[in-house]
């Protein structure tokens, strides 16, 4: 019942556009928060960004604001994190995840209970 698909990765050069999304189950949508995360090779996991799908707050790391915007079609059980001007730091595998805590700022990989498989996101020229 609760599932979470991420799909939209790929191979993107520096200061592109790319838009990931994560397919839930409506029951998902009944969460407090569902998030995005990113885990780079030999790297820990990373919180993103976060929103509360009951009334849409977001909240982000430092290192993507203005650059990243969290979002969510609750009709279509859709969130989705729109990014902009990449970064070769941003290469990771992107995972989006729920979490059965609130959305009070930048997500912290062990408050998640619920993870999808990820999608593979490569920065370069």
């Amino acid at each position: 019942q609760v599932q979470l698909v991420e799909s939209g990765g790929g191979l993107v050069e520096p200061g592109r556009s790319l838009r990931l999304s994560c397919a839930v189950s409506r029951f998902t949508l009944d969460f407090p928060a569902i998030g995005w995360f990113r885990q780079a090779p030999g790297k820990e996991r990373e919180g993103v960004s976060c929103i509360r799908p009951s009334d849409g707050s977001r909240y982000y790391r430092d290192s993507v604001k203005g650059r990243f915007a969290i979002g969510r079609d609750n009709a279509n059980h859709t969130v989705y994190l729109q990014m902009t001007s990449l970064k070769p730091e941003d290469t990771a595998v992107y995972y989006c995840a729920a979490s059965r805590r609130d959305c009070s700022g930048p997500p912290r990989h062990y408050w998640y209970d619920y993870w999808g498989q990820g999608t593979q996101v490569t920065v370069s020229s």
